[in-house]
């Protein structure tokens, strides 16, 4: 509560006390106008102290995830591919995008967790917006568009699970807009960590790390893809936690101008070079070979979780999903990366991208599998 004068804490102690306080009730209590404890009222609103009308208190650990929110399709070829003619395939439909994935698995866990992204009015929209909610996510703030679709991937694996083709129609995403974040404002600057992916549009990003120093959320971002990746400023001031693989970062590295490398860079030093663009501490992944994990103090190469795999899809967001609840638990990033090692390996140990039989119990289950 560094960020609030003496008053403003009296004036929140005394709403803690008894939420149903009126502003005159607070006012005589502390000797006040009124209209000097509405300005307070405001000021806690907008730090995310309260949750604003009825002074609804925000819970003491909370995650608000904004992002992609997308129908994934996947099609498993039973015989070699044959292209230009019809081949025969095992179809599976699922929910996906990273911060709706983030967001399932933090729920599945127990987190108090909100989700923020746009859909299509349409019935995979609903759908998707109400698998979610039914798991006790928060999507209040989601919004509803008739302009485009909800956004779909699909993908063709052949007899291998490799992936053969990739094809995905995610326009519905630039349509969001940074004023939308007003909306869920109270909700995400009382939030203990926002979680965004760059499947949002640079000038959302933006906004949410400017906004970031006037609430007291900390900020974690994935880069999602190479193209997106670039998505994100020159300056990484205002990230705490960034979450990328190895190509993603050597190509946000080499979009740096004059401060980029001649040469792509090992795990390490690009974790190490993305703590110098200003990320407070930065998560490098390699899949199968492990990742990296930097901050100010130095980086460290983290060995993975072993696996065997049966679809690797939603691996990398189980990760974040993992590092953020271990964080919200009160561990440190390094730590914290552990149990997402833990999780992207039960992940891909499914054939769903988030585990369906997801708990604390099976998070707990699985640690003795964490190298020492």
């Amino acid at each position: 509560m560094d960020d609030l004068g003496a008053q403003e804490r009296a004036v929140l102690a005394l709403i803690s006390a008894n939420p149903f306080a009126g502003q005159q009730e607070i006012a005589s209590a502390l000797g006040l106008a009124r209209s000097t404890v509405a300005a307070h009222v405001v000021q806690l609103v907008n730090k995310g102290y309260i949750l604003g009308r009825g002074y609804v208190l925000p819970a003491a650990r909370r995650a608000i995830c904004i992002g992609g929110a997308v129908l994934d399709r996947k099609y498993h070829a039973r015989e070699p591919l044959i292209f230009e003619t019809s081949n025969p395939v095992d179809g599976h439909r699922s929910f996906g995008g990273v911060a709706r994935n983030v967001a399932e698995n933090l729920a599945r866990l127990g987190v108090d967790v909100g989700f923020v992204s746009i859909v299509g009015d349409d019935e995979t929209g609903r759908a998707l917006t109400r698998h979610l909610r039914d798991l006790g996510a928060d999507v209040s703030h989601v919004v509803t568009t008739a302009e485009r679709p909800t956004a779909e991937y699909a993908a063709i694996l052949g007899p291998g699970n490799d992936l053969v083709l990739g094809i995905a129609d995610m326009e519905i995403f630039n349509l969001f807009q940074p004023a939308w974040l007003d909306r869920a404002w109270p909700h995400l600057a009382s939030a203990s960590w926002v979680f965004c992916d760059c499947n949002m549009p640079a000038p959302v990003i933006e906004a949410l790390i400017s906004r970031k120093a006037a609430a007291r959320y900390k900020l974690a971002v994935d880069t999602v893809s190479s193209p997106k990746a670039l998505r994100l400023p020159a300056d990484l001031s205002g990230i705490d936690l960034l979450f990328t693989n190895h190509d993603e970062a050597n190509a946000l590295l080499a979009a740096g101008g004059e401060r980029a490398p001649r040469e792509p860079l090992e795990p390490c030093e690009a974790a190490s070079a993305l703590v110098g663009r200003g990320a407070r501490e930065a998560v490098v992944t390699l899949g199968a070979g492990g990742y990296a994990v930097a901050s100010r103090a130095g980086a460290a190469l983290m060995r993975p979780v072993p696996a065997h795999p049966v679809d690797i899809t939603g691996a990398g967001d189980a990760m974040i999903a993992g590092t953020l609840y271990q964080i919200l638990q009160g561990e440190e990033t390094p730590a914290a990366t552990r149990t997402g090692a833990l999780l992207a390996t039960l992940t891909t140990e499914s054939d769903s991208s988030v585990h369906p039989d997801l708990s604390q119990r099976l998070l707990a289950a699985g640690r003795h599998r964490i190298p020492a």
